[in-house]
């Protein structure tokens, strides 16, 4: 049920075509909450049939021409509601955590490699983040929407923290597993 609320900000942050809410959706809520291009354009149809959005009136044919999306009012009124709404945590599902479960009963064998490679890709992902925040959040910014769009990018820095620091420990603690092994 997010997707649709992750179009609704979107376009509540600024009025767009598809098009340009897939590349938004890259550069920004998609490090969030993901989705395809055809969801995005499936989801559109979707929210103007329910009246929560429209297309913007265009000057030229509409005919290969993109169009823009603007939020109704009751658009709004969807994502007040669904903002305010309580929701429950999902429980967190990672294959990576299961297999290592998994290495401790079948052998460790290939783990150590993509570990590696799970912590470089967590510390590209944060260098990503911190230049975003360097980029867009500049210190001394206080307007509402600023301070809460920062915030979400924290959240992302911190998981990618924490992930690093994760990463390095089961390295190390698999480091010594080998040697156990290695030497029993």
């Amino acid at each position: 049920m997010s997707l649709p609320h992750a179009i609704l900000i979107a376009l509540l942050e600024k009025p767009s075509s598809g098009l340009d809410l897939t590349r938004r959706f890259d550069k920004s809520i998609g490090y969030f909450w993901s989705a395809t291009h055809q969801q995005i354009y499936r989801e559109l149809g979707r929210l103007e049939a329910e009246g929560h959005i429209r297309a913007l009136p265009s000057e030229q044919p509409a005919r290969g021409q993109k169009k823009a999306y603007e939020v109704l009012p009751a658009g709004r009124a969807e994502l007040a509601r669904w903002t305010a709404a309580s929701q429950d945590p999902k429980p967190h599902r990672d294959a990576l955590l299961l297999r290592l479960r998994a290495a401790a009963v079948v052998g460790t064998a290939g783990l150590e490699a993509d570990l590696r490679r799970h912590l470089e890709l967590h510390r590209l992902q944060l260098a990503e983040y911190e230049e975003i925040e360097k980029r867009d959040f500049p210190p001394g910014q206080r307007g509402a929407q600023a301070r809460l769009q920062h915030l979400v990018l924290r959240a992302g820095i911190e998981l990618e923290t924490f992930w690093i620091q994760w990463l390095t420990e089961a390295l190390a603690e698999l480091s010594v597993v080998a040697e156990r092994h290695d030497s029993a």
